[in-house]
């Protein structure tokens, strides 16, 4: 997930310990803490389902590219490396494709991609 959750973590709490000091206007403080509120919410809703996501986006990708195995170690960082892998090796795959005129790969491929789009939606994303 990008931006990676110890950097937003970090970033809001940077926010709170500004906005717990005396003298910040309450429009910024009011500002500031609807928003922590805000990303704090967003970052939840993303950490519980982010390996879930993985899983079936690299069981996909996996498919499309011939290769078996799984994922062993549910860990994120391990669950996001080999995702990127898979999609490295995804758009070779998707390369080769375009350059052997293979459409119906080509389609199979576009097909997961938006499929990944759709896992990562966000519950009040408007579309």
């Amino acid at each position: 997930m990008t931006p990676q959750v110890p950097a937003v973590l970090a970033e809001l709490a940077g926010l709170l310990l500004k906005n717990a000091q005396p003298g910040v206007p309450d429009a910024e403080r009011a500002s500031d803490l609807s928003l922590s509120a805000a990303i704090l919410s967003v970052a939840g809703e993303i950490w519980d389902r982010q390996a879930a996501i993985l899983v079936e986006e690299n069981r996909a990708v996996r498919a499309l590219l011939g290769e078996t195995g799984d994922d062993p170690d549910l860990r994120l960082t391990v669950l996001q490396a080999e995702n990127n892998r898979l999609r490295l090796a995804l758009t070779d795959a998707h390369a080769a494709a375009e350059a052997a005129g293979d459409e119906a790969r080509q389609e199979a491929i576009w097909a997961e991609l938006v499929a990944s789009t759709e896992r990562r939606k966000l519950s009040t994303a408007p579309v």
